[in-house]
C-alpha cells in the first residue's frame, strides 16, 4: 500500500462499484466546491487491473475523481492497494455502507476548532461549500447546555424549531429544564417538552413602528434569530413589556387627526366606539382612525364612521338607501343574502369605485353633462358624500367653480377646464354609502354608465364573504367552479384561497340597478313635474327656461329672498333674468 500521484483522467471506473445511483446535482456541486477550495483531503483508493493491463481501477472515491477532473486538476494523490479477487466488490460495499456523515454536533465542534485556528466563517463556508448562514446556525450550538449536546451527539437530535428555542434560552434556564426532562439512559429525549418549557414570547424588530432611539429608552436589546428567513430582519427581543410600551408611546405620538387608540377584545379584535361603523373602503375626511396593537404587537389601523347627528325636531331624514317606508316595515326572519355589515361594505366599495372611475375612466362630454344633470336628482341634497369636508359650500366653490374665473372676476375657461371641474364636482356629489350621503339609484345608474364595475375591489376576502348567507355563498362558489363544502366556513375558506390571486365581484355589488328601481324613480319624477306645472298654471315660457338655465349655471345671484320659506329647488325664477350675449359667449353658446 503506497501513495502515488496520477492524472485522474487515466483512472478507470470499477464495474463492480456498489453505488450505482446517480448522486444529486447539489451534492456534486458541494463536493466540487470543496475540491476547488482545499483539494482532495482523502485520497481515492485504486488498484492495478487484474487482466495484466497497465491501468488502475478505482476502488473507492469515484465521485472525488470525477470532481477532480471537473475542477481541472492535473494530478491527484491516490492510495494504491492490492487488487482483490472480486475486483473490489465487497470492499466497495463495506466502504459505502459504513460511511456516515458527521452529525451536527461534530460539525459544530469541527467548525469551532477551525475558528480557533484562525479560519473565518466566510472562509469555512467557501471550503465546505455551505452558506455562511448555515455555519452561523451550527455555531449557535455553542449556546446549548453540554449535557444536551452529549445527548444530541448520540444521534438524538431535536428538530430545527426545537433547537432554535433551546439555543435561545440561557444556560441556567436550560440546566433547570434539562434536570426535569432528562431521559433515562438509552432513551431518547422528549425535545418538544424541553422546547415548550424554554419557549419565550418573541417580539420582532420588523414589527416595530418605533425607531432605535425609542428602543434604547426602553432598554430593548435585539438578538439575531439565525434560523429565520435570510431575506428578512430577524432581530427579536423577549422583553415583551418593553416592546409593547415602546409601541404604545409611538402610537400616542403619531395619532392622526381624528385619531384615537382603541382597545382590543380577548380575540385581539379592535373595539370601536359605541354605534360606530367600520369603513371598509377609502376613508373620507370626516371619518376617524383607530390605532391598536394586534397579538403580534404590530401597530394596526382601522377606520370608522360615527353616526350622523339626528335631524332637528320637525325635520325628516333624507332617504339614505332608497328604501320606502313600506319596504322597511317588512322584516324577514330568514337571513338575507347579504347582511347589514355587507351592505355597508358594498356601499363603501361602490363609492370608491365610482370616484375612481370618475377620475380615470374615459367619459365623453355629452355623458359628463348627462351625469351632472343626473347628480342633481340624487337623494343627498346636501351634497355631503364624505369625499371632502364642506363648509357652507365654500369648499365646493374652491374645488370646482373657482378654476373657471379669470383674474378680472369674469368667467374664462377652456373645455378641458370644464371637464376637470365637472369630474371633481361629480366625485363630491355622487355617493353610494349608506346613510344621508347616499345619492340613491342615480349614483348606481351613473356608475353603470361609465363602467365603474371594473374598478370594484376583490371581494373574495374573509371579511366580505362572512357577510353572505349560506345559499348566497354556495351560489358564489358554484359560479367560480369551487365545490361547496359541508360547512360554511370551509366553503368560505376555499373561496378565499381561490380568489387569493383572482378577483371576485359579487353580483350584489354591481352598479346597474333593477329596472323596477329606475321605473320607480322616473314615475316619482313625472309626478313631481305634474305638481310643478300645475303651480305655474301650465304657462312655461322660453324666458323661464332661460332663467332656469341661468340658475343652474350660476348666472343669477344665487340668493333667495330672506322671507321666502321655499327651498332652492322649488323657487320660481323671474323671467327677466335672461343672460346677455356676453355670458353666452363665455359658455361657448352662439348668440342669436
Amino acid at each position: 500500500m503506497h501513495i502515488i500521484k496520477v492524472d485522474p483522467r487515466s483512472l478507470k471506473e470499477n464495474p463492480d462499484d456498489a453505488r450505482r445511483s446517480k448522486s444529486s446535482p447539489q451534492s456534486d456541486a458541494l463536493l466540487l466546491a470543496t475540491v476547488k477550495a482545499v483539494g482532495i483531503i482523502q485520497p481515492p483508493v485504486i488498484s492495478p487491473e487484474l487482466d495484466g493491463g497497465n491501468g488502475y481501477i478505482i476502488q473507492a472515491g469515484h465521485r472525488r475523481v470525477r470532481q477532480a477532473i471537473a475542477a481541472g486538476l492535473e494530478e491527484i494523490d491516490v492510495l494504491v492497494v492490492d487488487a482483490a479477487n472480486d475486483n473490489g466488490a465487497m470492499r466497495s460495499m463495506v466502504e459505502n455502507i459504513a460511511r456516515e456523515p458527521l452529525n451536527p454536533v461534530d460539525q459544530w465542534r469541527g467548525i469551532e476548532r477551525l475558528v480557533a485556528l484562525g479560519w473565518t466563517e466566510e472562509a469555512i463556508a467557501v471550503a465546505l461549500a455551505l452558506p455562511v448562514r448555515q455555519i452561523r446556525k451550527l455555531r449557535l450550538l455553542a449556546n446549548v447546555l453540554p449535557a444536551m449536546l452529549d445527548q444530541m451527539a448520540r444521534g438524538d437530535m431535536p428538530n430545527e424549531q426545537q433547537l432554535r428555542t433551546i439555543a435561545a434560552a440561557s444556560l441556567d434556564e436550560q440546566k433547570e429544564v434539562w434536570k426535569a426532562h432528562k431521559p433515562k439512559k438509552g432513551d431518547t429525549a422528549q425535545w418538544w417538552s424541553v422546547a415548550n418549557a424554554l419557549n419565550r414570547k418573541r417580539m420582532y424588530a420588523k414589527d416595530a413602528s418605533f425607531d432605535d432611539d425609542l428602543a434604547t429608552v426602553y432598554g430593548i436589546e435585539w438578538a439575531e434569530d439565525l434560523f429565520g428567513p435570510a431575506d428578512q430582519d430577524n432581530r427579536y427581543t423577549t422583553d415583551v413589556e418593553a416592546f409593547l410600551g415602546a409601541q404604545q408611546e409611538w402610537m400616542t405620538s403619531n395619532l392622526p387627526k381624528k385619531g384615537a387608540i382603541v382597545e382590543v377584545n380577548s380575540w385581539g379584535q379592535p373595539e370601536l366606539p359605541k354605534k360606530a361603523s367600520q369603513v371598509y373602503g377609502k376613508p373620507g375626511k370626516g371619518d376617524h382612525t383607530g390605532m391598536y396593537l394586534d397579538r403580534e404587537g404590530k401597530v394596526q389601523t382601522i377606520h370608522y364612521r360615527l353616526p350622523e347627528a339626528k335631524p332637528a325636531k320637525g325635520q325628516s331624514d333624507a332617504p339614505g338607501d332608497g328604501l320606502q317606508p313600506d319596504d322597511m316595515a317588512v322584516v324577514s326572519k330568514a337571513r338575507p343574502d347579504v347582511t347589514q355589515k355587507g351592505l355597508e361594505m358594498i356601499g363603501d366599495f361602490r363609492t370608491d369605485a365610482l370616484h375612481e372611475a370618475l377620475s380615470r375612466a374615459p367619459i365623453e362630454d355629452d355623458m359628463l353633462m348627462a351625469l351632472l344633470v343626473l347628480s342633481l336628482a340624487g337623494s343627498n341634497v346636501r351634497i355631503d358624500s364624505g369625499a371632502n369636508d364642506q363648509v357652507f359650500g365654500r369648499g365646493r366653490f374652491e374645488r370646482h367653480a373657482a378654476r373657471m374665473f379669470a383674474d378680472n372676476g369674469r368667467l374664462s375657461f377652456d373645455m378641458n377646464t370644464v371637464r376637470v371641474a365637472v369630474r371633481t364636482a361629480l366625485i363630491d356629489v355622487l355617493s353610494c354609502r349608506r346613510g344621508m350621503s347616499n345619492s340613491g339609484v342615480v349614483s348606481r345608474v351613473a356608475g353603470a354608465a361609465i363602467g365603474a364595475d371594473a374598478f370594484l375591489p376583490n371581494m373574495g376576502t374573509e371579511d366580505f364573504l362572512s357577510c353572505l348567507s349560506r345559499q348566497s355563498l354556495e351560489t358564489t362558489a358554484k359560479e367560480a367552479n369551487v365545490q361547496p363544502r359541508a360547512r360554511v366556513r370551509e366553503t368560505r375558506a376555499a373561496l378565499v384561497d381561490h380568489f387569493e390571486k383572482g378577483h371576485l365581484i359579487h353580483s350584489s355589488a354591481l352598479f346597474a340597478p333593477d329596472a323596477d328601481e329606475v321605473a320607480s324613480l322616473i314615475k316619482a319624477a313625472e309626478h313631481n313635474d305634474g305638481l310643478e306645472d300645475d303651480g305655474l298654471d301650465g304657462a312655461v315660457t322660453d324666458g323661464a327656461d332661460d332663467a332656469a338655465e341661468d340658475a343652474a349655471f350660476g348666472n343669477s345671484t344665487g340668493e333667495f329672498a330672506p322671507d321666502d320659506p321655499s327651498t332652492p329647488e322649488n323657487d320660481a325664477v323671474e323671467p327677466g333674468d335672461e343672460h346677455g350675449p356676453e355670458d353666452e359667449t363665455a359658455y361657448g353658446i352662439a348668440a342669436e
